[in-house]
């Protein structure tokens, strides 16, 4: 498998999380830890029964164990962090945050080995987040005071999310089967904390039953194992900067559906994002040019 290859499956997986906010969407009232235990509980079976049939599952018995803790801590930490950040803060503001991730991919991805860090990187990732900022905000985020233990949380769901991120570029070796064992790791630690903060309300619907399972089977399913193929062997810098796609991506899905109605703000933050992410493209096109 080339780079170019696996950046583009990686890439799959900011296509997937666009979908997140429109199935999120049709499975309420189900609260969200009650949400992610269901979700990711279909995402590691999901990669149960692809291990079982392509005989990967003794492949299992050979990560460390150190890889599966650290990688169940990333999957879980990250949206568990989100969730009480949301809880703190106002959705905006908290959401801006934690989708700072990107950009610290990005910037902390010049410390990985093999791998340079340019210019080019850094402003197609500022431009990222700024079209994110835009949508996200819409114009009305600003920081107050009396939500910053909610701002912090969400500043230590982007940190992990992006450390998780690197780890698993540095940790080559793991097969991308062990995103099993993070899958339903978190499943698994998200139940106590539903049932210890929140009110056990699923779905009443079939469209609501079809939308955790579609959110098992995709945006926290398929994308994770997808993300592990494209950070490990992709272009990782790019890949930070085109995740700044997915909201983009989400709203415009969310416009289509008639959940959210269509506004200017979109133009501009296409316009930013789409120049961040050529910004991107154009530094890593040079550094494999360098290496040639």
């Amino acid at each position: 498998m080339t780079q170019t290859q696996a950046t583009l499956i990686g890439f799959g997986a900011v296509i997937l999380w666009s979908l997140l906010a429109l199935f999120t969407v049709k499975t309420a009232p189900t609260p969200p830890f009650l949400l992610t235990s269901l979700s990711f509980a279909i995402g590691g079976l999901l990669g149960l029964v692809w291990c079982a049939m392509t005989g990967k599952l003794s492949a299992l018995r050979q990560v460390p164990l150190a890889v599966y803790a650290f990688g169940t801590l990333g999957l879980f930490g990250y949206h568990a962090l989100y969730f009480s950040a949301l809880r703190l803060a106002p959705a905006a503001e908290a959401g801006l945050i934690a989708y700072l991730w990107p950009l610290l991919i990005v910037v902390f991805s010049g410390f990985l080995p093999q791998e340079r860090l340019r210019k080019g990187h850094l402003i197609g990732a500022f431009l990222g987040f700024s079209g994110a900022a835009l949508i996200i905000g819409n114009g009305t985020a600003s920081i107050q005071t009396a939500y910053l233990p909610g701002y912090a949380l969400a500043l230590a769901g982007a940190l992990t999310w992006s450390s998780y991120s690197l780890f698993s570029r540095r940790v080559g070796f793991a097969p991308t089967a062990s995103v099993v064992v993070f899958c339903l790791g978190t499943a698994a630690l998200s139940l106590p904390l539903h049932f210890a903060f929140e009110e056990t309300v699923l779905p009443s619907t079939s469209l609501g039953w079809a939308s955790v399972v579609g959110l098992g089977l995709g945006p926290v399913g398929l994308a994770f194992y997808i993300w592990d193929i494209g950070v490990k062997r992709g272009d990782i810098q790019l890949l930070g900067t085109s995740s700044y796609l997915a909201p983009l991506l989400s709203t415009l899905i969310l416009v289509v559906s008639g959940v959210t109605p269509a506004t200017p703000t979109l133009f501009w933050a296409a316009f930013l994002i789409t120049g961040g992410a050529l910004c991107a493209a154009r530094a890593s096109y040079l550094n494999k040019n360098e290496n040639f």
